[in-house]
């Protein structure tokens, strides 16, 4: 059996504790796996630099923003997809690409093993191993966090002190919230979140500016659609994950696309988050209204019907299920028809839609 173990790596904690578990336990060749899916670049570059401290020699560092948009995120948007009262699909349409990514690099080099860093109670765990097994039944998932008893961030850190790693690996100060993001959005969860009468603080909003925050002064926006897919923004034609750092700048200056939720895990387990997604949002709108121009109303329908059942799949169960490829080619087809311009007012967390137009 190869020794070789291919790792999802973030630099988070608990992917750090399983390398050097999988190194000192089991002798394992870690290779760790990050990919760019417009994080900070400084997020990117710590996760290579704790890779070096944790001792691995082979590391893969790959953008994949244009991947993620194209094939993952636009689907989304032509979908409309809400899942739970208003909550916007976010890891559940990150966690596919990496998974499929993870394999392709474990044939790469040889092996057939691979790991990843998440909790017992988290969603993540059931999503990322459908996955998996979906794209490849053989691949071997090693899974230590199945049976540690890492529950918690100090139970990490104690770790961390035991194996005598830097405070530039583990920071000084207590961590009191968890942090997830990408440019499809941002949430984090613990800390003052913990308790769901409490309003967010301001230093659990990382992308959007708070409304006192905000300019006076309205900005508008023309967003072109081709086939239900944004193409541009004010004329400008730009590249899918362009398009999304463009309306996340914009959308974040007017505090747009901030909302605090209840996340169900699973098994009856549930946490309070305070999302952020000021592009995602601005999409949602506009798409949904040039779809109002373009589509019957009978197919309108039908789209809204399907949308809470297509959305429940894909946040419960992975990417390639039949129902899911099923429900995919449904939405495109309806899709052919769904080009035109939005035009759009930002201000004051809202999003306006000021005119339609389209040849359709």
């Amino acid at each position: 059996m190869s020794k070789k173990v291919i790792l999802a790596y973030s630099g988070g904690e608990k992917q750090s504790v399983i390398a050097n578990w999988l190194q000192c336990n089991y002798g394992y060749e870690i290779i760790t796996f990050t990919a760019d899916l417009g994080q900070e670049k400084k997020k990117i570059e710590l996760a290579y630099k704790k890779a070096k401290v944790l001792g691995i020699k082979k590391m893969y560092i790959e953008d994949l923003k244009e991947s993620f948009v194209t094939k993952y995120i636009c689907h989304r948007f032509r979908a409309n997809t809400i899942y739970e009262c208003g909550k916007k699909i976010g890891a559940s349409i990150v966690r596919p690409l990496i998974i499929k990514r993870l394999i392709e690099i474990a044939k790469l080099n040889k092996t057939t093993n691979i790991s990843y860093g998440t909790t017992k109670k988290s969603k993540d765990l059931i999503r990322l191993d459908l996955s998996t097994y979906s794209l490849n039944p053989y691949i071997k998932i090693i899974a230590p966090w199945r049976d540690l008893n890492f529950i918690s961030q100090n139970k990490l850190r104690t770790y961390f002190k035991i194996k005598k790693f830097s405070n530039e690996f583990v920071q000084k100060h207590k961590i009191s919230c968890s942090v997830n993001n990408d440019f499809l959005h941002i949430y984090s969860k613990c800390g003052c979140l913990d308790n769901t009468w409490n309003e967010a603080k301001k230093k659990r909003c990382i992308l959007s500016n708070f409304f006192k925050n905000t300019p006076d002064k309205q900005t508008y926006i023309d967003i072109t659609f081709k086939q239900g897919n944004p193409t541009s923004i004010n004329s400008e034609v730009l590249k899918s994950h362009e398009i999304m750092i463009k309306l996340n700048n914009l959308g974040s200056k007017h505090g747009i696309g901030r909302v605090n939720k209840i996340r169900y895990y699973g098994s009856g387990l549930k946490a309070r988050c305070c999302y952020e997604n000021p592009g995602v949002t601005i999409l949602y709108h506009a798409h949904r209204a040039i779809e109002s121009f373009t589509l019957d109303h009978e197919i309108l329908q039908i789209k809204d019907i399907l949308m809470p059942l297509y959305a429940e799949k894909v946040y419960t169960v992975n990417l390639w299920t039949k129902e899911i490829k099923m429900l995919k080619a449904l939405i495109d087809t309806s899709q052919k028809y769904v080009n035109g311009i939005v035009r759009i007012k930002l201000y004051k967390g809202n999003v306006v839609i000021i005119g339609i137009k389209s040849d359709q």
